[in-house]
């Protein structure tokens, strides 16, 4: 059985998330990473694109 969440909470699940993989290994592939969120919270296509920008966006002013 699935769980309700409010709306938003997936994505904020998600971003926590690909915290979590790139404090564990820094050189992970940041579309790969989006994408498998993606998959795993089940977010919406406007999420998922979001997403994908908001790492894109936080690596490039914040490299490694």
């Amino acid at each position: 059985m699935s769980t309700i969440l409010p709306e938003g909470e997936k994505l904020r699940l998600a971003v926590q998330w690909i915290s979590e993989k790139r404090k564990e290994k820094s050189d992970i592939n940041l579309a790969k990473l989006a994408d498998d969120a993606s998959f795993r919270f089940d977010l919406s296509p406007k999420d998922s694109e979001f997403l994908l920008r908001f790492v894109k966006n936080d690596d490039s002013q914040n490299p490694a």
